[in-house]
């Protein structure tokens, strides 16, 4: 399943879009890639479980061109859904596992 944000607006069709996809955990990097390109938005997130992992969710990113270990607006998008299909419920706060801080080569 997937959803798609409109973040940082409060109106339909504006805003920074962006596709969510939970349960993502049986995709391949180059499927998730692929899926990202498709997609044709600046970024697409993958939840990778449903589960917390290390007191937070999986999460990756993807532009259209290559994985991200950080963009903004998908944080908060992804944290958006999250709270509002996985939790369903108001929640203090939530933990985002990122790739930030971690190299991953290119070739």
């Amino acid at each position: 399943m997937f959803y798609i944000v409109d973040v940082f607006t409060e109106e339909k069709y504006a805003g920074n879009q962006l596709a969510v996809f939970e349960d993502a955990e049986g995709l391949s990097d180059t499927e998730m890639q692929q899926i990202a390109r498709e997609m044709n938005y600046s970024e697409t997130t993958f939840i990778l479980s449903k589960k917390k992992r290390n007191n937070g969710y999986d999460i990756r990113i993807f532009t259209k061109e290559e994985e991200v270990p950080f963009a903004g607006h998908p944080t908060l998008g992804t944290a958006y859904i999250i709270q509002r299909e996985i939790t369903k419920k108001p929640v203090e706060k939530i933990i985002l596992n990122l790739k930030i801080g971690h190299q991953s080569p290119k070739g």
